[in-house]
């Protein structure tokens, strides 16, 4: 819907009912149920200003003995506060350009050393940035094309209210007489320069301050036609004019609810489903479910620290009432940064690269700010996901498109990319209820039982002349940079960890490693032999589809050919590992040496049709996006329907801690908490009815991370493992090993049955059980040191 100017002027007369249902008719269009919020400290840098409009007390006049700019410890003092809070953005507001009236704030600035109010503005952004990481958003008024790149280094947002498009408002006895800074076409200059420079911007209009209803609806045009021509800005605000003691218009009457309502529709009629559209709800106390119904989807920044200071009568409501308001109308309340969404899923395009490291740390795949502390691998308890909001609750936000969609999966049905990723954009009840279906799916499928496997990883070596962009476990031959140092296993040690696991009770050996130059496919084969006789009877699971494409070119021979030959040596199954996403574009950042797609699917559906079967696996969090996992598991479900091959799905979150792409500030810290345990659920739906075993790692997730994807639609608990190394070099703090015992704890603790598997879920003898319980520890392992020969 883009209504043109003419129609949208004929809208103003329409009932106010109509105008509010096709409001919130686009908002659910545009963001589904979610209404965000900025976690902010507001920064009020300066409060002199060179314009004196008539409803302001936030200007201020120079004063005798007091400073007219926060020093910079003052400022910092301020953003640590925020950051302590858990704020994610930096609100600066000052008045405008104040060193071209007074004196004062020229002297002062000199002795800041700084000859600009904006000058002095980006240095405490950087400062701000550098010091606590928090996000600053600035609101410095009036600025020039070289002002907004300045700020564009240090900010990831900036913003000037348009106000109004009347310039009558700046004539003698109105509002904006004697503020040239107020000129609506200096105002949208400024808005069109920063269009041209792909800054992120907010504005909007402030009603009540002497304006038409007609004016309202051409300065939102004026805005509409900047957006259009630039897509930078990111919301519109509908700011309620409030009428303040010691103000020329402190008698003025204010906008009655009706008047907000309609102007806030009105908005959203003129931008559409996708613009986010915000009112300050201090402003508007006590009439929250009102103001969503009307089209607004943003409640704009709240501060747990510092007060409003452009309105400090106006006290910020609590986020937790705040959130318990949004939930009873309907909505869920969702924490933002200070740059919306889709600019954040775009940093490349529209920040600059020193603020794309903290804006990713503090984000999530979808651009919104992460929920909480929880990260892959980090030992803790972990959060708790939401519950389902009571029936009443339920009731008013009806059903929605995801319970169409989670229909359409439990009935087999193959789901689209757009459907699988709105499934992960679930939060509130929308999580409660997709984990809840997928728990669901899970028993009417597998049942109440959770197995899992006593193995052994053995990673033969950890040289590797790949450059996966995530791997902190792979060296050079001579790189010790990251953690531990290169090794390359003598066989007779690969023999003795496969005979110990065996007497430990093991029934499967897991083989990887890095890509070692010195490697051919001869080494691979001589590996299956080895432990083939170390343990005549134990399962080898080896070797992901990029090994064996590096095996079979080495030696010159075809992809089935050299299965074949490892079948013959041993093999038993592969790895469904080296997919990490299964999309060319993330590839391409993250792995751009490694084999692609086409050729990832094609080496495990020729291991399927040898009768090889395997896992299927996907390690996320890091630069994807939600499309791109549904893309990830369509491929998945793709091959299961030709081949029947994979035996489970494995999510594997993204350890962040030592991976090189987070330590060069160019991925996300791995999922969050919701992310990883909806991988799980989502899986459970969009695979079924073809895979029907969803494994979670408890080396990623953790003992308390495994229970909720238990719950989620998991029904494996995958490996003892025994010796885990990949995820340790990454960082994890969960272990090496998780003895039967302790499996069993956490599986019961889950109200479901343990029970040891075969790597293709066959019960285990006895024998093995007793086995495994009866274990000795560990004996210590040698990592066979470089430099030697490896003999091909």
């Amino acid at each position: 819907m883009h209504l043109s100017p003419d129609d949208l002027h004929a809208y103003a007369a329409a009932p106010l009912a109509r105008l509010l249902e096709e409001a919130e008719r686009l908002t659910l269009e545009g963001h589904g149920r979610v209404v965000s919020y900025s976690r902010k400290v507001f920064i009020p840098l300066t409060k002199l200003c060179r314009d004196v409009c008539h409803y302001c007390t936030f200007a201020e006049l120079p004063r005798r003995g007091r400073r007219a700019y926060l020093s910079p410890d003052e400022v910092l003092a301020i953003a640590r506060a925020g950051a302590a809070a858990g704020c994610h953005e930096a609100l600066f507001t000052l008045g405008d350009k104040p060193e071209l009236r007074y004196q004062a704030a020229v002297d002062e600035l000199a002795a800041l050393g700084h000859s600009t109010t904006l000058s002095y503005l980006a240095a405490m952004c950087r400062l701000v940035l550098d010091e606590t990481g928090l996000l600053p958003h600035a609101n410095p008024g009036v600025m020039t094309e070289a002002d907004i790149a300045l700020l564009r280094g240090v900010s990831v947002s900036q913003g000037v209210m348009l106000e109004s498009a009347a310039a009558r408002l700046g004539e003698p006895g109105n509002v904006h007489h004697g503020s040239p800074d107020k000129q609506p076409a200096v105002r949208l200059a400024t808005i069109a320069a920063a269009g041209r420079l792909q800054v992120p911007f907010t504005s909007g209009i402030l009603i009540g301050i002497g304006e038409t209803r007609a004016e309202r609806i051409d300065a939102l045009l004026a805005l509409r036609d900047l957006h259009a021509r630039h897509g930078h800005l990111q919301e519109i605000i509908v700011q309620n004019f409030r009428a303040k003691p010691g103000t020329r218009r402190a008698g003025a009457p204010e906008p009655d609810l009706d008047d907000l309502l309609w102007t806030i529709a009105m908005a959203r009629l003129a931008f559409g489903p996708a613009m986010n559209i915000q009112a300050p709800p201090n402003l508007s106390p006590e009439i929250y479910p009102r103001l969503i119904a009307a089209g607004l989807n943003d409640w704009g920044g709240i501060s747990p620290v510092t007060i409003d200071h452009v309105n400090p009568e106006a006290p910020w409501p609590a986020v937790a009432a705040l959130a318990a308001r949004t939930r009873a109308a309907g909505r869920t309340l969702v924490p933002r940064l200070a740059i919306y969404p889709a600019y954040a899923r775009e940093l490349e395009r529209w920040t600059d690269a020193a603020l794309r490291p903290p804006s990713l740390r503090m984000m999530d795949a979808d651009g919104y700010a992460r929920e909480d502390g929880w990260a892959v691998g980090v030992k803790g308890p972990a959060p708790t996901l939401p519950s389902a909001s009571p029936p009443r609750v339920r009731a008013r936000a009806g059903r929605g498109p995801v319970d169409a969609i989670v229909a359409r999966a439990v009935a087999g049905d193959t789901l689209s990319v757009a459907e699988i990723a709105r499934l992960f954009r679930a939060r509130g009840d929308e999580v409660a209820a997709l984990c809840a279906a997928a728990d669901a799916l899970r028993r009417a499928t597998v049942g109440d039982v959770v197995r899992y496997v006593v193995t052994r990883n053995i990673n033969y070596t950890n040289v590797c002349y790949f450059k996966c962009r995530f791997c902190a476990f792979s060296k050079g031959k001579q790189h010790e940079a990251l953690r531990g140092r290169p090794y390359d296993l003598a066989l007779d040690e690969i023999a003795r960890r496969t005979a110990e696991a065996w007497e430990r009770g093991a029934t499967e050996v897991c083989l990887q490693g890095g890509i070692h130059p010195d490697y051919t496919g001869a080494r691979y084969l001589e590996i299956c032999r080895v432990v083939r006789e170390a343990a005549p009877d134990i399962h080898i699971h080896a070797f992901s589809p990029l090994e064996i494409t590096q095996g079979a070119a080495t030696l010159g021979i075809s992809v089935a050919g050299f299965l074949e030959r490892l079948r013959e040596a041993g093999l038993g199954t592969l790895p469904g590992t080296a997919a990490e996403v299964l999309d060319d574009g993330v590839r391409a950042r993250l792995c751009p040496d490694k084999i692609g797609t086409a050729q990832w699917l094609d080496v495990i559906e020729t291991a399927h049709r040898l009768g090889l079967r395997s896992t299927s696996t996907i390690m996320f969090g890091h630069l994807d996006a939600y499309e791109d996992w549904a893309r990830h598991l369509l491929h998945l479900r793709a091959l299961q329907a030709r081949t029947g091959g994979i035996t489970e799905f494995v999510p594997l979150p993204f350890v962040h801690m030592e991976a090189p792409v987070y330590l060069k500030g160019a991925a996300r810290q791995g999922p969050t908490f919701r992310e990883a345990v909806l991988m799980h659920a989502i899986a459970r739906l969009a695979l079924h009815p073809l895979i029907p075993h969803v494994q979670t790692s408890w080396v990623k997730m953790g003992a308390d991370g495994a229970a909720a994807a238990l719950a989620s639609g998991a029904d494996d608990l995958g490996g003892t493992l025994m010796n885990e190394s990949i995820s340790r070099a990454a960082g994890t703090e969960h272990g090496q090993e998780l003895p039967p015992s302790e499996m069993e704890t956490i599986i019961r603790a889950a109200g479901r049955v343990p029970q040891q598997r075969t790597t293709l879920y066959q019960p285990v003898p006895e024998e093995r059980r007793r086995a495994s319980f009866a274990a000795d520890p560990l004996a210590p392992t040698v990592d066979t040191p470089l430099p030697r020969r490896v003999h091909a």
